[in-house]
């Protein structure tokens, strides 16, 4: 049986994708517990209760399970960048982007755990965003707006750093998403000098 086969048997219970969601899953745990280095295929097969050939169905490598991995809050990113662009006043587009980006942060916090502590993270980063407009760019340019002056530059690094490298710190691990969501977008709105919303009656 070849290992395509092998995966394909083992995928039909519950689908093709949800075999690879749930390969996802295990995968990001066991790095999160071992790192992408240790971590092997072997591992993530026996976590999911398969074997190697077919985890090898939907992987023919490490490295392509890493940028999987990573994938998802690379594409959620770019969706928020686009659709912050698309507003017409600079400060929607700001308020639009700040809230975006906690959204994923909050959303990936274990994935960017382990991007500030594991080299393997960051090199499938950069490999998802090869041949593709700078994230971090577009991300500035929206922030920065039009003439910005250094300080401008230095506080908007400062913002999306310290979001980013709080919500994946390890102090936080005992704050519900809720309560680090708000958190986070206060510290965001007076770093960038956005005013809060208005309260709901």
């Amino acid at each position: 049986m070849t290992a395509g086969t092998a995966g394909t048997v083992e995928a039909g219970a519950g689908g093709t994708e949800d075999t690879r969601t749930r390969l996802l899953a295990t995968a990001l745990r066991l790095f999160t517990e071992h790192g992408v280095e240790g971590t092997s295929l072997q591992m993530i097969a026996d976590a999911l209760g398969v074997t190697k050939a077919a985890v090898y169905y939907h992987f023919k490598a490490k490295s392509e399970i890493a940028e999987a991995v990573a994938e998802p809050a690379l594409r959620e990113l770019d969706v928020v960048i686009d659709e912050a662009a698309a507003k017409r006043r600079h400060g929607a587009q700001v308020d639009h982007l700040l809230a975006g980006f906690v959204d994923v942060v909050v959303r990936h916090r274990r994935l960017l755990a382990l991007f500030s502590s594991d080299p393997g993270i960051a090199r499938a980063v950069e490999a998802s965003l090869h041949g593709e407009q700078d994230l971090e760019s577009r991300l500035m340019g929206i922030l920065l707006g039009p003439d910005p002056d250094a300080g401008d530059v230095v506080t908007a690094h400062v913002a999306l750093a310290g979001i980013g490298l709080a919500g994946g710190a390890p102090a936080m691990t005992e704050l519900d998403d809720d309560t680090l969501r708000r958190h986070l977008l206060e510290v965001g709105r007076r770093l960038l000098r956005r005013p809060r919303p208005p309260r709901l009656a």
